[in-house]
């Protein structure tokens, strides 16, 4: 009585196993489309946006990452954090030598995650990894967001861009700190009024604080889609043990102002996705 449940439970399990390896080994590029108020008619920008890469490679040197990357001709390139992992010094010239040969298509933006940062405030434990890491990319070309701003602009579309590095105790395990919009304020200075304002903010919890703030678009990750994604729930668990985040990837909207939260391109610790492709996320912005 019991050989068909149970030849119907391993079948699955068979057929989950087959997708998690499929998943974790290839991505797809994910499109989203947005009207800005001021941008020339018919004209329009097409940013691309990558986080947590993790030093993941697809393709020798990621050469298959990159021939995606250039097939979709992106004006600017954006990116949001932990394309390295800290336990993993091996990926921090995977991350380096990927931003650079991006830099050399275009403009690229990037911001801190949660990885870099920990390398950047814990020198006792990872030494002078960071300060090497972030000297590579600047001689690449990259422009590297500390806290700060730069603009981007091309058919009428006025982009300040934003990154944000937020209290490392927003990243415990194990429960959500807090953060409020005048500490992003107080840490990434006051949000522009001009332009359409991005905000490259690597933690999705703290959304209410970044749109308090007066981001128009922000830019997250770090919760690499939830690992596992379930139809009407999203994300299922968030590296901080939290079920169920409100943010896990997809875009959202609120008042006006919007969000987009990265699946993300690697893993680490768990490796494991399902029914959540790693993801290259395209945006073209159009004008209203």
């Amino acid at each position: 009585m019991w050989k068909k449940p149970l030849a119907v439970l391993g079948a699955s399990a068979l057929i989950c196993g087959g997708e998690i390896a499929r998943e974790v080994s290839t991505f797809r590029v994910r499109r989203y489309r947005i009207r800005v108020p001021g941008m020339k008619r018919g004209g329009t920008v097409r940013m691309l946006y990558l986080s947590d890469l993790h030093g993941k490679e697809y393709g020798k040197e990621n050469e298959n990452l990159l021939a995606k990357i250039e097939r979709e001709d992106p004006d600017l390139i954006l990116v949001g954090g932990d394309m390295l992992t800290r336990t993993q010094p091996d990926t921090d010239r995977t991350a380096a030598a990927l931003l650079g040969k991006m830099a050399s298509l275009c403009p690229v933006f990037a911001a801190n995650g949660n990885h870099e940062q920990k390398m950047k405030e814990q020198t006792d434990v990872y030494g002078d990894r960071y300060a090497r890491y972030r000297e590579k990319l600047l001689a690449h070309g990259v422009h590297l967001l500390e806290n700060r701003t730069m603009l981007y602009e091309k058919e009428g579309l006025c982009l300040p861009v934003t990154g944000l590095e937020i209290p490392l105790a927003c990243y415990r395990h194990l429960g959500k700190g807090s953060l409020s919009a005048g500490e992003v304020e107080e840490a990434a200075g006051p949000a522009g009024t001009d332009g359409f304002h991005i905000l490259l903010a690597h933690n999705p919890m703290y959304m209410d604080a970044y749109w308090g703030w007066g981001a128009d678009l922000v830019l997250s990750g770090h919760l690499h889609g939830g690992v596992l994604r379930l139809p009407g729930l999203g994300g299922v668990i968030t590296p901080q043990m939290q079920l169920f985040p409100q943010y896990s990837g997809d875009m959202y909207k609120k008042d006006g102002q919007t969000c987009i939260v990265s699946r993300g391109l690697g893993t680490h610790t768990v490796h494991v996705r399902l029914f959540n492709m790693a993801e290259l996320v395209s945006v073209v912005f159009a004008g209203a």
